[in-house]
């Protein structure tokens, strides 16, 4: 099944036909990535084309924010684990870049503190506290870390 972009669409060729399921491929990637580019380039659609149904379906913008604050969770976990078991380099054998990721969960808490207060019944406010005491929290384990280098070196 697809559907027919219009052609004044970014990125989309006149009359080209997408998979109507996009939107689930789409939030699947977003959920892993927290990135709305690389997730419309993984589902075949320009961002725009994202940003619009998020704009015009409700239950698609609602959905939108549960993969968000999914995204943002893999992220805590995989900053934590690193910091943890000392894994410093990516697979590419890269240093990791942990201020960008602690920057993007910067970014994403007031996303996150709305998504969990709606599921959890409490307020925003409350959320985003928690929030910023876990970013603190990596944010100093990020400084231990960088002392223990800096003495082991």
């Amino acid at each position: 099944m697809s559907e027919k972009i219009r052609s004044g669409s970014a990125g989309a060729g006149k009359g080209r036909r997408i998979n109507t399921r996009w939107r689930d491929h789409f939030l699947e990637s977003l959920s892993q990535t927290s990135n709305v580019t690389k997730s419309a380039e993984a589902a075949g659609v320009t961002a725009s084309t994202a940003y619009r149904a998020r704009s015009n379906e409700p239950e698609f913008a609602r959905r939108w924010i549960v993969a968000l604050r999914e995204g943002y969770a893999h992220l805590e976990l995989e900053v934590l684990r690193r910091l943890r078991e000392g894994e410093q380099k990516t697979n590419d054998g890269e240093k990791y870049d942990f201020a960008n990721a602690i920057r993007l969960l910067s970014a994403h808490r007031d996303n996150a503190a709305r998504a969990q207060a709606e599921q959890r019944n409490v307020s925003a406010k409350e959320v985003r506290a928690s929030i910023d005491r876990k970013v603190e929290e990596i944010r100093l384990k990020v400084m231990e870390e960088k002392v223990k280098d800096n003495r082991g070196r």
